[in-house]
């Protein structure tokens, strides 16, 4: 088997070292391996299966040579992808610059891998939050189509950054300690105004659109309709921060074409691949972050029907945003690309 060239962008970042952390776990196969970041972070050591590599600053040379590049996200996807995919590279991009474009596909292997061979040189990755959904989505719109969802999130502080994460550690010390806590970051950074996250919930990630629900939301409207394939699928969202670390939790109600039952939807969710079913209400057993981070599946459960609609679905779901919702879907996709030998 041919192994590609492999080159990752944002290596330093936390989807970087996410990448750098599966290709180890997997055994990834690639011939050679370049490791890129910005002008600032270029000269970074970085360690992968015992090889020290020395991060470059990424240039549009910087892709010659090689057949797949893992892109971890970023606005500099914008101008370097069209200049990698110049040079005979396929992107797999983790930032929302190319998702809705209607020549790249938007994929989530177990979901839509066949979408990936309708690649032109740029496989976007879904946002975290709609490859979460997405998951628990599939096995049973495969049972009845699906025709609307109204879906809650509670997205963890890594889903901001590392930023996010060093903000909520120095907000709960300060709480604890009796001492001013200070909010610079959430729910964004380009907001005039900040909010603290521990011991809160906040009910906004990114800015507000004009219809008043927020970037975030609507990816998840745009994007599920694209990863199925469905402009009519409706999608209704309200997306919130909550104080964890690391793992997004997801509430999901679901109007399907005719009516599915519990036991044919949890049957579904046993025998899909990433997914896993922890629902046993009577004994507590249901999906928590705590216990999915780091994991590569997601977890569903609290499975029940709709009290007034027989066509209605509710679920919860949970999924590290950082693995799952990153660097594993467009490792999983690059992965499909090496099996297929087709890069």
């Amino acid at each position: 088997m041919r192994k590609p060239n492999v080159a990752i962008l944002g290596a330093t970042g936390a989807v970087g070292a996410e990448f750098i952390t599966l290709i180890e776990e997997r055994e990834f196969p690639f011939n050679t391996l370049k490791l890129l970041a910005s002008a600032r972070s270029a000269g970074t050591t970085l360690v992968v299966n015992g090889k020290k590599y020395i991060v470059e600053e990424a240039k549009p040379e910087s892709f010659e040579d090689i057949d797949i590049a893992l892109f971890a996200g970023g606005s500099i996807s914008k101008s370097l992808a069209p200049e990698a995919v110049k040079r005979g590279a396929i992107v797999i991009d983790n930032s929302s610059a190319f998702r809705m474009d209607p020549e790249v596909p938007l994929v989530v292997p177990e979901v839509n891998p066949e979408d990936i061979d309708k690649h032109k040189g740029i496989i976007a990755n879904p946002n975290c939050s709609t490859i979460i959904m997405a998951l628990g989505l599939k096995p049973l719109h495969d049972l009845s189509p699906i025709k609307r969802i109204v879906v809650s999130t509670y997205q963890a502080v890594s889903g901001a950054g590392k930023e996010g994460l060093e903000e909520l550690e120095k907000q709960v010390s300060a709480s604890v300690n009796h001492e001013p806590v200070v909010a610079n970051i959430l729910p964004t950074t380009s907001c005039p105004k900040h909010y603290p996250i521990a011991f809160n919930v906040i009910p906004q990630i990114d800015i507000f659109l004009e219809n008043d629900y927020t970037k975030e939301e609507m990816k998840m409207v745009y994007e599920t309709q694209k990863i199925f394939h469905d402009d009519t699928i409706q999608v209704v969202p309200t997306t919130v921060r909550v104080p964890v670390y690391r793992s997004h939790s997801e509430s999901v109600l679901v109007e399907t074409e005719s009516s599915v039952s519990v036991e044919d939807f949890k049957a579904a969710c046993r025998t899909f691949k990433g997914l896993q079913v922890k629902d046993n209400p009577m004994e507590q057993i249901y999906p928590m972050p705590l216990y999915t981070s780091n994991q590569n599946d997601c977890e569903i459960g609290r499975i029940r029907k709709d009290l007034y609609n027989e066509k209605g679905m509710n679920f919860w779901i949970v999924g590290d945003q950082i693995r799952k919702g990153a660097a594993l879907n467009a490792l999983q996709i690059a992965e499909y690309l090496i099996e297929k030998q087709s890069f």
